[in-house]
């Protein structure tokens, strides 16, 4: 994992050189928040989500004492999750003047804010993203990161260009098992990769959906316009504002919600950027209420070089919501045999054998039965919970604030897990095979 170069000292010297080519969020007020190791980091929480109750805020305050983080304001344009976020942050942290912020607008006005989380509806993740860098702070921005190429390089650039430091939410990345995995692969002992196999199967008819809160929320309780930020305008939906993962232009579902969390440890292990092409199909075959994101999927991907396509690998990523055999799981395949990342095991499962290998003339390849390192496996249920993964997460986010090293799921991790996700969802809705031309950095339907 490469780092940036400079360190914050560094950063502070080149700082000092003079305010005529400074970016946007380099401003002369951006100095004055430039931290040493033991200020108090200040954070604005953007959205108060069932994702932040649940797990980013505790993950946040498992490490806010050691790491001198707090939280010191709340932007929601929502006035019942606004208030609920005022009273509950009020409340676990003991700051009974975090302020509260009717939008992003007024949490940046409040200028001793260092850094913000970044936790709303999908489609607005990577748009607020670059709103958060060129207002001078870091992020640590939830997944998926874009939803269109059209914001996945809007927010890449916005980040590249003003030097931030922002954290994706694929806490894979920070998990010691994950890390193993990693090292292992690296090595060369585990071989080339051969073959990929995902699943990510639920069987919850009330997965994504809010059907109280539909019921409750009236349009005035909200900022509709704002909510909708570059989409087409449509007149007031209440599901499409609470349950947004079941409809598109607001969420792709599944490869956004689920699949991209996978998909990006391939990426992380094999060094490749995106698939070279994706072919998917799905559809809503069980849960008929309403939804327009299919409730079943499975996408084939092949991975490998452009300029050789004698090498490389497949994955086979499937997924269902109304039937949980299977569960989640993630097996990679060498030819020595397999690493299941489920059980966290190596294991030479399937691989080449000494008297198959005889035949050809050819040596045995069997990888030797090991265990990865100890770690909690990733919570997959409804209320995924502030799991130790998020906590290690969250933890080398704040380390890096302070440090200005590259983070674990650095801006260019979540761009190439939404180019892979941006490809299976066109695939979904054309039925076509779908590729990615690099030059130009657009997805292609064949």
């Amino acid at each position: 994992m490469k780092n940036v170069s400079q360190s914050r000292r560094d950063f502070m010297k080149k700082a000092a050189i003079g305010t005529a080519g400074l970016s946007l969020s380099m401003s002369a007020s951006s100095y004055a928040r430039i931290l040493g190791a033991n200020d108090r980091v200040n954070v604005g929480v953007i959205g108060f989500s069932h994702r932040f109750q649940d797990a980013l805020m505790p993950a946040f305050m498992a490490n806010a004492k050691e790491q001198n983080f707090q939280f010191v304001a709340v932007s929601d344009i929502w006035n019942q999750r606004r208030a609920e976020g005022l009273a509950v942050l009020k409340e676990k942290t003991g700051n009974k003047k975090i302020k509260e912020c009717r939008n992003n607008d007024e949490l940046y006005d409040i200028k001793d804010v260092d850094a913000v989380i970044i936790s709303t509806a999908d489609f607005q993740h990577a748009m607020m993203c670059k709103e958060a860098v060129e207002n001078g702070r870091d992020a640590y921005v939830e997944k998926p990161f874009a939803e269109t190429m059209e914001d996945n390089k809007a927010a890449r650039e916005a980040v590249e260009r003003t030097g931030k430091i922002v954290q994706v939410g694929s806490q894979r990345r920070s998990g010691s098992n994950y890390w193993a995995a990693y090292d292992f692969i690296k090595s060369g002992k585990f071989g080339d990769i051969t073959m990929v196999e995902m699943t990510w199967n639920v069987n919850q008819p009330g997965r994504w959906r809010r059907p109280d809160e539909v019921a409750g929320i009236k349009e005035s309780d909200t900022d509709w316009k704002r909510y909708l930020m570059n989409r087409p305008y449509e007149a007031w939906n209440p599901r499409h504002y609470l349950e947004y993962r079941l409809f598109w232009p607001y969420s792709s579902g599944i490869p956004g919600q689920w699949m991209s969390h996978q998909i990006d440890t391939v990426h992380w292990f094999s060094g490749y950027d995106h698939p070279r092409s994706v072919a998917a199909n799905g559809g809503i075959y069980m849960w008929k209420d309403g939804r327009k994101n299919p409730d079943t999927m499975t996408a084939v991907f092949d991975y490998g070089p452009q300029d050789d396509l004698s090498k490389g690998f497949q994955v086979l990523y499937s997924s269902r919501m109304h039937n949980s055999a299977g569960g989640v799981k993630e097996y990679y395949y060498s030819n020595g045999g397999m690493m299941n990342l489920d059980t966290n095991k190596i294991s030479p499962e399937g691989g080449l054998s000494e008297r198959m290998a005889a035949q050809m003339d050819m040596k045995p390849f069997l990888l030797p039965e090991m265990s990865l390192a100890e770690a909690a496996k990733a919570e997959t249920s409804a209320n995924t919970g502030a799991d130790n993964m998020t906590v290690a997460h969250m933890r080398n986010w704040m380390e890096c604030v302070r440090s200005r090293k590259t983070p674990n799921a650095s801006v260019k991790a979540g761009y190439n897990h939404s180019v892979a996700n941006i490809m299976t969802r066109m695939a979904l809705q054309t039925g076509k095979k779908i590729t990615f031309d690099d030059d130009k950095q657009e997805v292609v339907v064949s």
